[in-house]
């Protein structure tokens, strides 16, 4: 064997090793953000979101497909196996089946889900949406696991007014209320059993909507979930509290300002 080819499968197996020490030893959780819809750039904002606000607490993954529709399979789906908690801004993607195990085995087993915008249709399909061949659909993602009810939301434009349900609840604690979106105002309503809701909004002219909320699933695991999420909520301080409170709730992180 040639030896600097040696040298250098050496030096690979070195680093591959060492790599797989130093996660043996980061003490934080593992958060795994499973990203893929075409609309918001959250591929582009949540990696930033997490280096600024996430990296304390969390070792962060990022699992993608690509965004343009029908493109399903993901990368790294494995990194979800022993996740801590599992992040999803994903719309309306039927992964293959083995990929939607993985998933499943992950909200099976009771770990904490949080859910940004899309991430109630994350894996249903639109009415006039086939199943492609090996795809998987859950349609009952939103009631199983996110706690919600969407069928849709109101055209863009409005700005949404948003207020808090109660003053008392951590995940609300340094997020300054009421602000405004201007993400599209979703329909969710009614919540599901189990889901508490602790922001509201209202567009002129329309019932409020729960904005966010966190729910007690049946496998035992936790959610939070909001429907905000666009680029501008991204740069909004009060939008970045919440999520990143929302990720430590979750996560079972206690929560300070």
């Amino acid at each position: 064997m040639n030896p600097r080819c040696a040298l250098s499968g050496l030096l690979f197996l070195l680093g591959a090793v060492m790599a797989l020490a130093a996660d043996a030893k980061d003490p934080r959780k593992k958060l795994v953000m499973l990203i893929s819809e075409p609309e918001y750039e959250t591929a582009e904002t949540l990696p930033v979101f997490a280096a600024q606000f996430l990296e304390k607490d969390f070792r962060v993954v990022v699992v993608s497909s690509l965004a343009a529709p029908h493109e399903n399979t993901f990368d790294k789906i494995e990194e979800i196996a022993d996740a801590d908690v599992l992040l999803v801004s994903t719309r309306r993607r039927t992964p293959p089946l083995a990929q939607m195990a993985v998933i499943r085995k992950h909200v099976a087993a009771g770990k904490p889900v949080v859910g940004l915008r899309t991430a109630c249709h994350a894996f249903a399909l639109a009415a006039k949406q086939t199943l492609p061949p090996g795809g998987a659909e859950w349609a009952e993602w939103d009631a199983q696991v996110i706690g919600g009810h969407y069928t849709g939301h109101h055209g863009h434009g409005p700005i949404v007014h948003i207020t808090a349900t109660t003053a008392d609840d951590p995940i609300l604690r340094g997020v300054t209320v009421p602000f405004d979106s201007n993400s599209w105002f979703y329909k969710v309503s009614p919540l599901r059993a189990g889901a508490k809701p602790l922001l509201i909004g209202e567009i002129p002219g329309q019932p409020i909507e729960p904005i966010a909320w966190t729910f007690k699933r049946a496998d035992g695991g936790r959610t939070f979930f909001t429907s905000l999420g666009n680029p501008a909520d991204f740069k909004n301080p009060s939008f970045q509290q919440l999520l990143r409170n929302g990720v430590r709730w979750a996560a079972g992180i206690a929560i300070t300002k």
